[in-house]
């Protein structure tokens, strides 16, 4: 994205994108239900689950529902990621927190030494993309335009009830929204104005993270959007 022109045309695109995306996203969420939301695609999907029934070694939550976390190593096509990471600054050990693996795991990578594990990247529910995306933007609210100081990862308490989630969820989103409208020329390009504890955001312009922000809400509802397909289709008959 260009970043000529006034704050006001860049944060008013922005705006623009934001609002389409909900728009759309909302129309795509009507409907739906307990059972759609929690549903498992494929077998070893990541979804929510009760604690003590967590699949994952690294899921999170502040109450009985926590969201699948686990991948025990970085992904190799995460590698050129983590020498962005480097280039714009992150130490080591702030890398290997962002990723939850040893700091002489990120030096391997660093070095070109880390014999790269093959990907694979788990299936999704419903109910992760869209906790996926609570904590994010609730946590990104906090550390923007908050007290900077709760950790995004006990923010959310998460909810097996699809209802109970859009209400909190769109909610948090408007919130967001909200906030963001209220943004000046300067905060646009302040880099650091949000202190994100997870990524790049401290050593990224608001602007950059605004158009990431967008890119994340817009990916995931796309998912959203295909799985609710999927579900719809799921007993028809082929032609």
């Amino acid at each position: 994205m260009s970043s000529e022109g006034t704050g006001a045309d860049r944060l008013g695109l922005l705006l623009d994108q934001f609002d389409r995306a909900r728009e759309m996203a909302q129309v795509r969420l009507t409907g739906l239900g307990d059972e759609e939301y929690l549903w498992e695609p494929v077998p070893d999907c990541w979804s929510i689950r009760r604690r003590s029934e967590a699949a994952t070694p690294r899921a999170f939550g502040p109450g009985e529902w926590v969201l699948d976390l686990g991948n025990p190593d970085i992904p190799a096509n995460e590698y050129a990621e983590v020498a962005r990471q480097a280039a714009d600054g992150m130490t080591v050990a702030k890398i290997a927190d962002d990723w939850s693996v040893g700091v002489e795991r990120v030096e391997e990578i660093l070095a070109g030494t880390a014999v790269a594990e093959p990907d694979a990247p788990p299936v999704t529910t419903i109910a992760w993309r869209l906790g996926h995306l609570h904590f994010e933007f609730a946590g990104g609210w906090e550390w923007a335009f908050g007290e900077r100081r709760q950790d995004p990862k006990l923010m959310v308490d998460f909810s097996p009830s699809a209802s109970v989630t859009l209400e909190r969820f769109w909610a948090v989103i408007d919130r967001w929204r909200d906030s963001v409208a209220t943004v000046t020329e300067k905060q646009l390009d302040t880099v650091g104005f949000s202190q994100y504890p997870y990524g790049s955001h401290a050593e990224d312009s608001f602007l950059d993270v605004l158009s990431g922000t967008n890119l994340e809400f817009i990916h995931h509802m796309a998912e959203i959007a295909l799985l609710r397909d999927l579900w719809r289709a799921r007993f028809a008959t082929p032609a």
